[in-house]
C-alpha cells in the first residue's frame, strides 16, 4: 500500500513548484514508500487506536524528515516551512500542522521506533544504490547539550563520607551505635531510625541540662538525615558511571568540548552527550548515544546496535585509537570482523618519534628494540599490576645504543637486564592490528574512514550547522539524532538521484606497496631524551602541546 504518494486532491493549488523540485520530493516519498516506514508509523497508530488524525500522519513524517534535511530541525521552523515554503506545502497537500502536532508526532510515533524506522529508510537507500555495508567506520564526538551550563552538580562522594563519619560519632555519643556501620556511608535509612530513637530516649528524659543536649544532638542528626537524602538523590542521578550531571538535562554529562558554543574556547567543562556514528559507503549506518566520556567503551553498542538493525555485523571495521582496546579486540575477532582498529601508541610508533620496546614473538618469546630476545619469567618478590600480565626479562643490555630511550622512566638507568610487564594477549591484538593497518587493504581502509566517518560528522556540523542539542534527555536527544543522521542520507540520497552520481570512494591503485613503521634512529631518540630531561615540567607540557 502507498502511504506517502498518495495525494488527496483540491480544487485549487494555492502553490506553485517547479518541475525539478516537484521531481525531487517525489522522489523522497518513492523511497519512503519503498522502505516499509509508512507500515511501522500505521501499526503504531492502529495500537494507540488514534482513529483517523487531523493530519496526514504519513505526509507529516516525510515533511520532518524533508525538514532535516534541510537544516530545520526545531517545530517553529517546520511550522514556519509549512505555512510559507512551497515545498512543505507540496509534502502536505496544503494542511498546516502546528509545531504541538510535529511534536506530539516525534513523541508518540517516532521515538518510540526510531531504530526501526532509521533501519528501513537506511535500507531503502543502501538497495536504491546498490551499496555494501560489509565495511563500517566507526567515530566519535561530543556534542553540546541544550543545558544550562553554569548549574551542574559534582557527584558528592566525599562529602557524603564526611557527613557520615560526622553522623556516625554523633550516633555513638548517644548510645545508639548498634546497627551503624563501622566505616563508609551510611544510608538515609539507618539515620531515620536512630532520629526516631534518639526522639524516644528524649520523651525519658526530664527536663534539665541533659535534655538540652540531646536536643542539640538530635537537631545535628535531622541536618545530617536532610544531607544525606540530598547526596543519595544527586548519587542516584548520576548512576554508577558517571560522575556529573545538570539540574536542566539530568542525563547530560559535564565533558570538556573542542569548540565551546558560549564563548568558542574548550577550556572549561560543558553539558554535552558522546556520539558515534558507523558509516558505509558514504552513508551513516548506525548511531549511538551515551553519557561516556571517551570512545573505548562505546564500541560494542554501538556495533550492537548495528546488529539489531540490519540482522548481521560488518565484515570489517575501521576506527582511530580512541577505540584500541583488548575488550574491542576480543570482540571483532569472537565475531569474525577483521579490526583495522589503531592502537593508543599508534602514531609514536607510525612517526618513529616513539617506536615500541619490544616484539612479540610467534614463539612465546620477546625481541627487544636492540634486537636481543627475551622469555617470560617468574618473579616472586614481585606482582603484576594488570590483570593478565606477564613478565620478560632481557639479558645483554649492557652497550645498547637504545639505552637511553628504553630507560628514560626507570631509576636505575644502567643494567645488563631489563624486565618488562605486558599483556601478552593485548600485544598480540596490537600487532595483528598494526599489520592489517599497514597493508595495502588497511591503508584503503583508513583513507576511507577519513574521508567517510569523519566527514560525516563534518558535514553535520558545518553544512547543517548542527553543533548542539535542540532537545534534553537521552530518549528525546536519541531521537533528534537519529533524525539529524536520516536527513543527512536523505542529502545524499536527492543528490545522488537527480545527478545520476554513484557513491565512490578512494580504492588503492593496482601496484599500491605495504607501508612500514618508519625505522628509529636510537641517535636522534637519544638527544630527544637528552632534551627532555633538561626541561622543566611546564615546558615539556608545552611542548607536547604544541606538537599535538
Amino acid at each position: 500500500m502507498n502511504h506517502f504518494n498518495t495525494k488527496q486532491g483540491v480544487l485549487f493549488y494555492d502553490y506553485t513548484l517547479d518541475v525539478k523540485q516537484t521531481s525531487k520530493i517525489d522522489r523522497l516519498l518513492d523511497l519512503l514508500d519503498s522502505s516499509g516506514a509508512g507500515s511501522i508509523i500505521a501499526e503504531e497508530q492502529h495500537r494507540n487506536g488514534m482513529g483517523r488524525p487531523e493530519t496526514d500522519s504519513f505526509r507529516l513524517f516525510a515533511c520532518i524528515l524533508y525538514g532535516f534535511a534541510m537544516k530545520g530541525s526545531s517545530l517553529r521552523e517546520l511550522e514556519a516551512s509549512c505555512r510559507y515554503d512551497i515545498r512543505y506545502r507540496y509534502i502536505m497537500d496544503g494542511q498546516i500542522p502546528s509545531h504541538m502536532s510535529f511534536g506530539r508526532f516525534i513523541n508518540n510515533v517516532i521515538k518510540p521506533h526510531r531504530d526501526e524506522i532509521f533501519a528501513a529508510v537506511t535500507k531503502a537507500i543502501r538497495d536504491h544504490f546498490s551499496l555494501d555495508f560489509s565495511d563500517c567506520f566507526i567515530d566519535g564526538s561530543k556534542i553540546e547539550a541544550d543545558a544550562n551550563r553554569y548549574k551542574f552538580v559534582w557527584k558528592p562522594t566525599v562529602f557524603h563520607e564526611r557527613i557520615s563519619e560526622k553522623a556516625r560519632g554523633l550516633i555513638c555519643s548517644m548510645g545508639l551505635g548498634r546497627g551503624v556501620p563501622s566505616s563508609g556511608v551510611i544510608a538515609s535509612s539507618v539515620l531515620a531510625e536512630k532520629v526516631t530513637a534518639a526522639n524516644d530516649l528524649l520523651a525519658s528524659i526530664d527536663a534539665g541540662e541533659e535534655r538540652r543536649v540531646l536536643q542539640g544532638r538530635i537537631r545535628s542528626l535531622v541536618s545530617y538525615l536532610e544531607k544525606t537524602l540530598e547526596y543519595e538523590e544527586k548519587e542516584r542521578i548520576c548512576g554508577p558511571d558517571r560522575n556529573s550531571y545538570y539540574k536542566t538535562d539530568h542525563d547530560a554529562t559535564a565533558m570538556c568540548l573542542k569548540q565551546d558554543y558560549y564563548s568558542g574556547l574548550g577550556s572549561s567543562m560543558h553539558a554535552a552527550y558522546q556520539v558515534q556514528l558507523v558509516v558505509s559507503s558514504g552513508i551513516i549506518a548506525s548511531y549511538y548515544v551515551s553519557q561516556d566520556r571517551t570512545d573505548i567503551y562505546t564500541f560494542v553498542p554501538t556495533m550492537e546496535g548495528f546488529r539489531r538493525m540490519y540482522g548481521c555485523l560488518p565484515s570489517r571495521i575501521c576506527a582511530d585509537s580512541g577505540y584500541g582496546c583488548l575488550e574491542n579486540y576480543h570482540y571483532c575477532e569472537r565475531n569474525g570482523i577483521l579490526p583495522f582498529v589503531k592502537y593508543q601508541s599508534w602514531q609514536g610508533e607510525c612517526s618513529g618519534r616513539r617506536p615500541a620496546l619490544y616484539e612479540l614473538d610467534g614463539n612465546g618469546s620477546i625481541t627487544c628494540l636492540g634486537g636481543r630476545k627475551g622469555n617470560e619469567v617468574e618473579i616472586p618478590e614481585r606482582h603484576h599490576r594488570f590483570k593478565g600480565a606477564a613478565f620478560y626479562r632481557v639479558e645483554g643490555c649492557s652497550g645498547c645504543e637504545f639505552m637511553p630511550y628504553c630507560r628514560q622512566f626507570m631509576k636505575e638507568s644502567v643494567s645488563d637486564s631489563r624486565v618488562f610487564e605486558f599483556n601478552p594477549e593485548l600485544q598480540r591484538m596490537k600487532q595483528r592490528a598494526r599489520d592489517l593497518l599497514l597493508s595495502v587493504e588497511g591503508i584503503e581502509m583508513r583513507v576511507n574512514r577519513s574521508c567517510q566517518a569523519e566527514g560525516g560528522f563534518g558535514i553535520m556540523k558545518q553544512n547543517m550547522s548542527y553543533d548542539r542539542f535542540r532537545r534534553t534527555g537521552m530518549e528525546q536527544v536519541s531521537t533528534e539524532l537519529m533524525l539529524t543522521a536520516l536527513g543527512c542520507n536523505i542529502r545524499k540520497f536527492l543528490r545522488y538521484s537527480e545527478k545520476g552520481l554513484s557513491q565512490r570512494y578512494w580504492t588503492a591503485p593496482e601496484g599500491t606497496c605495504p607501508e612500514t613503521f618508519r625505522k628509529p634512529s636510537a641517535k636522534r631518540l637519544a638527544n630527544r631524551v637528552s632534551k627532555s630531561r633538561s626541561k622543566s615540567v611546564n615546558e615539556t607540557a608545552r611542548d607536547y602541546k604544541y606538537k599535538r
